[in-house]
């Protein structure tokens, strides 16, 4: 389940930069930042806890 997260999380700081870099997607951008973070604290948060 880890892993997958960091994938997403990932995937999402990339779509980020080449978003800015590109100048393409507006404010959407910017909401990919904020659940990539919100993925990084929910991940940092549950990993000591056991996983179904």
């Amino acid at each position: 389940m880890s892993n997958i997260l960091w994938t997403v999380i990932t995937v999402l700081f990339v779509l980020w930069v080449l978003g800015l870099v590109m100048s393409i997607g507006g404010p959407l951008i910017h909401i990919i930042l904020v659940v990539a973070v919100i993925l990084v604290v929910f991940n940092l948060l549950t990993k000591g806890r056991a996983t179904l």
